[in-house]
C-alpha cells in the first residue's frame, strides 16, 4: 500500500494517522464514510453506488517503529449483474490485520532461505507495508480490504448463464461456415 498515490489527488475515503501518536496500547477507532466519500468510492470501486462504509479497528504499536492496525470493516453496495445487468445489492463484512513498517525497517525484509528462495507461508500472516514519512492513511487502508472483499461477478440468487454453444457441429445452421472457403486450398 502507498501512502502516496504520486498523481497528487486525495484518496476518496481518507483518515491519516500521525505515527508518532500511535501508543502501545491500542486505540479503537470508529470510521464511516460520509455522502460525498461514497461517491468517490463508488467511482473508484466501478460499481453503480456504495450506500455504506464503516469501519471499527484498534491501532497500536507494533514491535519498535512498526504500527499494526486490526478491525472489521461493513459496506452495502450495488453493482450490475453479470447476467442481467440489473443492480444487485451485496453487503461486506470482512475482518482486516495490517501491520506497516517505516521505510527500510529490517522488520520488512523476506526471509530467504540457504538456496536464496523466498520461503513465504501462504497461512502465515501477510508481510508487512512499507509506509514513507510520519503518517499512515487508515482510511485508504480499510477501502483497499472493502474493496477486496467485492464479488468480482455478481448476480441475483438463483440466476445463471444459460448454457450456449456458438456452433455446434451437428447442427446445420442457415450460416455458410466461414472456411468452406479455404477446403479446397491446397499449397502447392
Amino acid at each position: 500500500m502507498k501512502n502516496d498515490s504520486g498523481s497528487g489527488e486525495k484518496p476518496p475515503f481518507s483518515y491519516p494517522v500521525k505515527v508518532g501518536n500511535i501508543s502501545a496500547n491500542a486505540v479503537t477507532v470508529k470510521l464511516e464514510a460520509d455522502a460525498r466519500e461514497l461517491v468517490g468510492l463508488a467511482k473508484l470501486w466501478q460499481v453503480v453506488s456504495v450506500g455504506s462504509l464503516k469501519a471499527e479497528l484498534q491501532i497500536a504499536r507494533w514491535k519498535k517503529d512498526g504500527v499494526r492496525l486490526k478491525g472489521r470493516v461493513q459496506a452495502d453496495i450495488v453493482q450490475s449483474s453479470v447476467v442481467t445487468l440489473e443492480p444487485v445489492a451485496s453487503k461486506i463484512d470482512e475482518p482486516f490485520e495490517q501491520i506497516f513498517v517505516p521505510e527500510g525497517s529490517k522488520l520488512a525484509r523476506v526471509v530467504t532461505s540457504d538456496t536464496a528462495e523466498m520461503v513465504i507461508d501462504p497461512d502465515g500472516p501477510d508481510l508487512p507495508e512499507m509506509f514513507v514519512g510520519d503518517t499512515i492513511d487508515v482510511g485508504e487502508v480499510v477501502a483497499e480490504f472493502a474493496a477486496l472483499a467485492i464479488d468480482p461477478y455478481p448476480r441475483e440468487p438463483g440466476v445463471e448463464f444459460a448454457d450456449h454453444l456458438e456452433g455446434d457441429p451437428d447442427e446445420k445452421s442457415g450460416r455458410p461456415n466461414p472456411f468452406a472457403v479455404l477446403k479446397d486450398w491446397k499449397k502447392d
